[in-house]
């Protein structure tokens, strides 16, 4: 397969060097001038729980010119219908378009390529970018995961070769209930990638923090209420129940959930999510399709969500230079709570 990695920031990129390693014929595409020239120059250079150097082909958005059977679509989402209209120039008569990006992405992507044309991809490992032609994995080498699904597609030659391809990375599900399974992932995100980020930290640090622990939990639980209401069954994630771990009705499983939050993500501690990479960059984040996505479907079915809300304003507030990231923006939560 032509194989395009569109945004090969840092999953991207690693994902990049994976593919590259297999002899796979990918091209990562991005608009940093300086990482393509040091992925160009020097290869992929993967740093972290695993360390190995491949050399890959990196070029500009202006520069493509071929034509892919597979687009990874790995962008922020906030310019997603422009990218996509001009990703339709480039796929190949039954070329697909597999997003990796957080929050429900899927719903516009099809609008514009078609259902059956359309794949999302959620993504149980973690990388940040370090430098030009530098990418540092962060999570255990052993457990890399992916979820993958569509509209219905499920079990299709399309889907099974989408697998095929990333297995030469991780271990690959294909989800029966793709909407339930993203949601799964948004609730990860939303409550401790969204906590890390205002707290300027990576996700260890926040479960290791009890006051920023019990904030995240409080989020957690606003997602799980937010599917409920919605009619969504969320999926496991690397076989565990996230309802049945983090749902509470009485003060004994709170404190159960509460407890076991670190445990849960004990692979993924070192991880520096990118939401945070993004404003330490002086870029704008994708907070509205994270956490702002349950603030929405909060608001549709009627269900209250503070604390995502929080996240959300004070997340826009960092971007506006009002607030910086950094554990003194506990003390906002404090007046939420009191």
């Amino acid at each position: 397969m032509r194989i395009a990695i569109y945004g090969a920031g840092s999953l991207g990129t690693v994902l990049g060097a994976y593919f590259g390693r297999d002899g796979l014929d990918v091209e990562l595409i991005t608009r940093n001038e300086g990482h393509v020239k040091g992925l160009n120059e020097k290869g992929a250079q993967i740093i972290g729980t695993v360390t190995m150097t491949v050399p890959v082909k990196a070029i500009l958005p202006e520069q493509m010119s071929r034509v892919y059977d597979l687009i990874f679509l790995m962008t922020k989402q906030m310019d997603n219908a422009e990218v996509v209209k001009n990703l339709v120039n480039f796929l190949g008569e039954d070329g697909v378009i597999c997003t990796f990006q957080n929050g429900l992405p899927e719903y516009l992507i099809s609008e514009i390529v078609g259902e059956k044309r359309t794949y999302g991809c959620t993504v149980g490992w973690g990388a940040t970018l370090i430098g030009d032609g530098v990418c540092e994995l962060t999570s255990d080498p052993n457990n890399l995961s992916f979820g993958l699904g569509s509209f219905g597609n499920t079990g299709n030659d399309t889907m099974n070769q989408i697998k095929s391809v990333l297995e030469h990375m991780g271990s690959v599900t294909i989800e029966t209930n793709f909407i339930g399974a993203r949601w799964s992932k948004l609730l990860v995100n939303s409550a401790l990638s969204g906590m890390a980020t205002v707290l300027g930290c990576t996700l260890g640090e926040v479960t290791d923090n009890k006051e920023a622990r019990l904030y995240a939990q409080r989020m957690i639980k606003e997602c799980i209420d937010v599917t409920r209401a919605a009619g969504i069954h969320m999926e496991p994630i690397q076989g565990k129940d996230l309802v049945k771990l983090f749902d509470y009705n009485n003060v004994i499983k709170e404190k159960i959930s509460n407890f076991i939050i670190p445990f849960a993500i004990r692979q993924h501690r070192t991880v520096r999510p990118s939401l945070l990479q993004d404003l330490e960059k002086g870029k704008k984040t994708e907070i509205d399709s994270i956490n702002g996505i349950v603030c929405e479907f909060g608001r549709k079915h009627n269900v209250p969500t503070p604390y995502n809300d929080l996240v959300v304003s004070i997340v826009h507030k960092i971007e506006q230079g009002e607030y910086k990231p950094g554990f003194e923006n506990l003390r906002l939560f404090r007046e939420l709570t009191n």
